[in-house]
């Protein structure tokens, strides 16, 4: 990515309070580009035409809750970092989001503002470099075809 590039972070909580906290936090103490939204839906659609780095969602929501929303966004961003946020602390739920949803890190409400500042930035170096990585891999898989191509070419000459 280029050093012009901003970070998104999309935020989906079914209460704009807990939103408007989040989003005031965060573009106060942050550089990054903040999206939010209330329905889960309108986020999926967000996901579908926007690059986004970190994705923090509620787990209580009324249309879809968090970790079947965290799920869908992985469909679409797989490099995307996942956070899911909730006022329910439960070990079951925290390990089918981990394992449905690839969570990233689960987080309780109430947040710590400095340990949300802290995952949101470790989820943006963490999708900085999967996204890195993943593009490297591209290339380096190219560059292999080229090899083997070239390979066949040689053999046939000196054959």
């Amino acid at each position: 990515m280029s050093a012009s590039y901003t970070p998104t972070v999309l935020l989906v909580d079914d209460e704009e309070m807990v939103l408007g906290a989040l989003r005031s936090f965060l573009q106060l103490e942050t550089t990054y580009r903040i999206l939010t939204t209330t329905l889960p839906q309108q986020a999926l659609d967000t996901i579908r035409s926007d690059l986004v780095d970190v994705i923090v969602a509620d787990f209580m929501m009324p249309d879809m809750d968090g970790i079947e929303f965290l799920r869908r966004a992985r469909d679409l961003r797989p490099h995307a970092s996942r956070i899911l946020l909730t006022g329910y602390a439960d070990v079951q739920n925290a390990i089918r989001a981990i394992n449905e949803a690839g969570l990233y890190y689960y987080l309780e409400k109430p947040w710590d503002n400095d340990r949300l500042r802290l995952v949101i930035r470790n989820g943006v170096e963490r999708s900085s470099l999967v996204n890195e990585l993943d593009a490297r891999n591209t290339a380096l898989e190219s560059t292999n075809v080229e090899l083997l191509s070239l390979r066949h070419r040689l053999i046939k000459a000196f054959l």
